[in-house]
């Protein structure tokens, strides 16, 4: 991500943006107020942007802190003001993983000439690997916290911002072996819920599903099995679909439910044509079918089955694992993902 990118995502107004699961960025303004004699005489502003981004299939994180926008008016001693940029691990799950910097080493102090001839520094941070396990997937979740500090030079005192913290999404190292680069220690991704986008324009290869996905989250009483109660995760962020991979017996227990309920609604000759049954919640996610035999918590019935082109089907399982894959998702109850319909 460009500081450009970066800056017109922000715009006037927003103080985060995230373009995907691997690259993020903030923003925060700093004005001071310069002082004689406990009077203002001038006054100075300038913007920091920090800007995280992920290789492909990398443990390591680069950070990029972007100092623009300085302006200065009136009677200061601004270009001779001190500027400290830090950004640092503040907390680490386990507490115990050793990270190797690099790039330009932090805390960095500069002057505002000095960042006038040179605007950013850039540094990146890696994570060991395997400090962190849960059974056949490693996981490394920590805080990464950018700050600023400024300082007047003599004899010059400062009012208004003289520092403050700037919003960066939790890094994540993981490393499993149905994720991409397992052989070569995983990769690092930002910590946040992606989703997946299905299209229900004409013509979309998956419009079928992105349909029946729309009917159930939008009118869950008119779909199949019936449920007074029926409430489809995936809609929001309070109620995320998880990933299903390593217990391959439950993916089997959801299709299995799922294919015995398109025969009991759409007739034992449902798949006449080319037709599949589609489930949502898919198969491959904790809250499948087959979700209230294995979890108390889970209502019975809290899924839809459709009968719809086979094709369209296919396409959109193509969908579904591409995403899971790109995104890394998780095994479990610490990842998730969100399904939203476009047209």
């Amino acid at each position: 991500m460009t500081a450009a990118e970066c800056r017109t995502a922000l715009g006037s107004s927003n103080k985060f943006f995230l373009k995907s699961r691997f690259a993020v960025c903030s923003g925060a303004s700093f004005l001071q107020t310069w002082l004689q004699n406990g009077r203002p005489v001038g006054e100075s502003m300038f913007n920091v942007m920090a800007v995280g981004t992920i290789g492909e299939n990398t443990r390591q994180i680069q950070f990029t802190y972007h100092v623009t926008d300085r302006v200065s008016t009136g009677n200061t001693g601004v270009t001779g003001m001190q500027m400290t940029l830090e950004g640092k691990i503040a907390q680490s799950w386990p507490s115990t993983v050793k990270y190797t910097p690099s790039g330009t080493t932090l805390p960095v102090t500069k002057t505002w000439a000095q960042f006038a001839a040179a605007s950013s520094v850039q540094t990146s941070v890696t994570a060991a690997n395997g400090a962190g396990s849960n059974g056949s997937t490693e996981t490394i979740f920590a805080v990464y916290q950018p700050s600023v500090k400024i300082k007047a030079p003599a004899p010059w005192t400062l009012g208004g911002s003289t520092g403050g913290n700037l919003f960066m999404l939790a890094p994540r190292w993981d490393k499993a072996n149905y994720l991409a680069n397992s052989a070569n220690g995983g990769a690092a991704t930002f910590s946040y819920l992606g989703t997946l986008y299905y299209s229900k324009a004409e013509g979309a290869p998956e419009r079928a599903v992105a349909l029946h996905i729309e009917k159930a989250f939008k009118t869950p009483g008119q779909t199949q099995p019936p449920s007074s109660t029926k409430k489809i995760p995936g809609q929001t962020a309070d109620e995320p679909l998880t990933r299903l991979y390593t217990d391959t017996a439950r993916r089997d227990r959801n299709r299995a439910v799922a294919v015995s309920n398109c025969r009991k609604y759409f007739g034992p000759d449902y798949a006449t044509g080319g037709k599949e049954c589609d489930e949502l919640p898919f198969a491959s996610t904790y809250q499948g079918a087959a979700g209230s035999e294995y979890d108390p918590y889970q209502l019975p019935n809290n899924f839809s089955v459709q009968a719809l082109d086979g094709t369209q089907n296919g396409n959109a399982g193509n969908l579904l694992g591409q995403f899971v894959s790109k995104y890394r998702i998780l095994d479990g109850p610490d990842d998730g993902y969100l399904v939203q319909i476009t047209s």
